[in-house]
Formats: structure tokens, C-alpha cells, sequence
């Protein structure tokens, strides 16, 4: 039997996507403890997955070694499901991300998720640091039903098997920032998550035909929409506008070619109007304020795209702010249910 939910979840689902940030003066072994405290109160906090992604080569982000990273975040967690949002495939042979998963899945079973991206998750000399083409991408749907195949039970002249993995049947997401991933999770009727917190001018058309074209699966018999969202809370508006500044530096950093970790927000930002205007549109899905705040611009952002659930991330420089964000967030998920539950 699959491990996803077949049918559509009487509640919206809410869950955490993680970068594992590291902050300015800070180190990766800080950032891989602060995740585990993020992981720790998202699950006292009701969410319902905390997925880690898949970078190289980036200052400022930890998470490369993401299977190893999902380990460490299940061993200190116990019910909260821990997933990879997502495994970049084109990267990997999919026989050792079907052993890792596997190995994950055996030790933490009914608790992982394998979401999995085309995209490389770095620059091209990353790519070739990889041992890997940049054509990788172009046999994504082969490599994808090829994972799946270990996952799944043996067939009977199958010479290559996945030990431990084949018969687990870890639950797939098919993760993307355009229509090409849409189209592949409709057709395999996998569940699909949308990167509209960094790149959303595609979103509506890939939701669109994820919707139109989906085909009932063995996985999945109806489709399953995640939409990634920034969240930037706290106890006040002028502070959760200020935490939001963080965000707003380093993708002006990112469009200048600059890497560089975490910083303090700044109250001012020392761009262009063309700079500014070409951040916003990037990070526009965004809620940020208290949590009546929150809730104004979830329920909008729901409306709107119709998701089942929303996966929500913030890059925050101070951790506790980061789990008052989150808390509050929580909060504001748990009166969006509650309101739908009266209706």
C-alpha cells in the first residue's frame, strides 16, 4: 500500500521547508543544531512535515548532504514526517537515493518523504564538482520511474535491487518552479509542490495542468497541491516587517551575484527601484505580520491557488525569532482550521 494519503485531507495541511541557514560569524554544525530545535517545536507545534533541501557551493546554506540531514533530524524527532524538499536527481544515480531512503524508511518507518527536483541544485562548475552532466535534467521522467521501480515491490525479472528500499514504497513528490514537473507528477499521479516562494510567475499554469491532466494512481487518487510560502511572523507588525528585510537582502544579493550568509535584517536596503521591483516579484508569496495578519494573507493565498497544503520557509538570522515565527504561524494554520471546521 502507498504511504500517501489517498483521498483529500479533511483539514489544510501546514509544513516547514528548511534551508539550514548559516548565519554570519556562524558554522554548519550551529546551523544543523538549530534545525533540529526548528524540527523539535514544529512538531509540538502541529506541523505536519519538515522537509530539508538540496544545495551546493552556496554560502549561507548547510543542507547538502540532505539524506544524512534527515537522519539526524528524525533521530531527534518522533512523529513530526521528515522529508527532502527535494532530492535534485539529475545529481544522483537513482539506485543510491533509493538505498537512502530506504535506509532512512527502515529506520524511521511511516515518517519520510522523497521529494525530488530536476534542477541541479548549484551552478554548472557545481555540476561537474558532481561528476554530473548539465543534461542531467532532460532524463528526469526516466530516472524518476526508475526510482521508483526499486522502491516499489521487485518484479520478477528485476536484476538490480534496491537492499534495503525495494518493497518500502517511499511516498514521491515531484517538486518544480514551472509547468514540466506539473505535467510529469499529473501523469505519474503523484502529489506536486510548487517553489512559489522564490519563483512563482509559473504557478497558476502549473497548478492548472497538474489539475486537468492528473491521473488517478495506485499513490494517489485525487490531485494533491503544496504551495511553498514565506512566513515572516512575530508579536508585532514593525518587527515581522523587519525579519521580512532579511529576505529582501539576500535575494538582492542573489540577483547581484553575491553569496554570502545570513545577515541581520537591516531597516533600510540599498537598492535600485529596478533591483526592488525584480525582488518583490520573486518573493511576492509571502505573509508577514501578527497572526490575524498571517491568516488574512493565508486565507488569500488558499483562495487563490486551492492548496491542500502549504509548506512554509523562512530564512530568519536570530533562531528564536525564527520559532516565534513559526509558532505564530502555527497559530494562525490552527484558526484558518478551526474556522473551517465551524463553517
Amino acid at each position: 500500500m502507498s504511504k500517501h494519503e489517498k483521498t483529500a485531507p479533511s483539514e489544510l495541511l501546514y509544513s516547514i521547508l528548511d534551508l539550514a541557514p548559516i548565519v554570519r560569524q556562524g558554522t554548519a554544525a550551529e546551523s544543523f543544531r538549530n534545525s533540529l530545535d526548528l524540527a523539535r517545536h514544529a512538531e509540538s507545534f502541529g506541523y505536519h512535515r519538515y522537509w530539508v533541501a538540496e544545495h551546493h557551493n552556496i554560502a549561507g546554506i548547510a543542507c547538502a548532504a540532505t539524506s544524512v540531514l534527515m537522519a539526524y533530524l528524525a533521530g531527534g524527532t518522533s512523529k513530526i514526517r521528515i522529508g527532502s524538499g527535494g532530492i535534485m536527481l539529475p545529481n544522483h544515480a537513482p539506485l543510491v537515493i533509493a538505498e537512502q531512503f530506504g535506509t532512512l524508511e527502515s529506520l524511521y518507518p511511516g515518517r519520510i518523504d522523497l521529494g525530488l527536483g530536476r534542477a541541479p541544485g548549484g551552478d554548472r562548475a557545481t555540476i561537474r564538482a558532481l561528476r554530473r552532466s548539465v543534461e542531467g535534467a532532460d532524463s528526469f521522467p526516466q530516472d524518476v520511474l526508475e526510482l521508483q521501480g526499486y522502491l516499489k515491490e521487485p518484479s520478477e525479472n528485476q536484476s538490480v535491487h534496491a537492499i534495503p528500499g525495494q518493497g518500502l514504497n517511499v511516498p514521491l513528490y515531484l517538486l518544480g518552479s514551472s509547468t514540466f514537473s506539473a505535467q510529469l507528477a499529473a501523469r505519474m499521479g503523484l502529489p506536486f509542490a510548487f517553489a512559489s516562494h522564490f519563483a512563482p510567475d509559473q504557478l497558476h499554469a502549473a497548478l492548472d495542468i497538474y489539475r486537468r491532466r492528473f491521473r488517478p494512481s495506485e499513490d494517489l487518487n485525487r490531485p494533491h497541491v503544496m504551495v511553498g510560502v514565506n512566513v515572516f511572523a512575530a508579536d508585532n507588525a514593525d518587527d515581522a516587517a523587519l525579519l521580512f528585510n532579511g529576505l529582501r537582502r539576500q535575494f538582492l544579493n542573489l540577483i547581484r551575484g553575491l553569496r554570502r550568509p545570513l545577515a541581520p535584517p537591516e531597516a533600510e536596503l540599498d537598492w535600485s527601484p529596478m533591483e526592488a521591483a525584480q525582488v518583490e516579484r520573486m518573493i511576492r508569496y509571502a505573509a508577514v505580520g501578527d497572526t490575524a495578519a498571517l491568516r488574512d494573507r493565508l486565507e488569500a493565498i488558499l483562495k487563490e491557488t486551492g492548496a491542500d497544503e502549504i509548506i512554509a520557509t523562512a530564512q530568519i538570522f536570530d533562531h528564536r525569532a525564527r520559532l516565534r515565527s513559526f509558532e505564530i504561524a502555527a497559530e494562525a494554520f490552527q484558526s484558518i482550521n478551526l474556522a473551517a471546521c465551524r463553517a
